[in-house]
């Protein structure tokens, strides 16, 4: 997963690596690794994400599935973009 702007700053690293076969799963275990800083979960519900360069958009992130050694781009909201 890599983390952008935010996301960065709440998780206190630019990336991380996920285990997990769903958006959803790699989301709630970014949580669990980050439930020390309650911004963390703050911020992830306010991101976009990008799944190997494709938008996640509205899509249910239980349905989106994710490749071993793929991309997880995390998006928070910013200005200009």
């Amino acid at each position: 997963m890599r983390y952008w702007a935010a996301a960065k700053a709440a998780a206190g690293t630019a990336e991380e690596p996920y285990a997990a076969a769903t958006l959803a799963e790699a989301l709630d275990a970014a949580r669990s690794a980050h439930a020390a800083d309650p911004e963390f979960a703050r911020v992830l519900m306010r991101c976009s994400f990008l799944v190997d360069g494709d938008p996640v958009g509205t899509r249910d992130h239980g349905t989106v599935a994710l490749a071993e050694g793929g991309t997880v781009e995390v998006l928070p909201p910013f200005a200009g973009g």
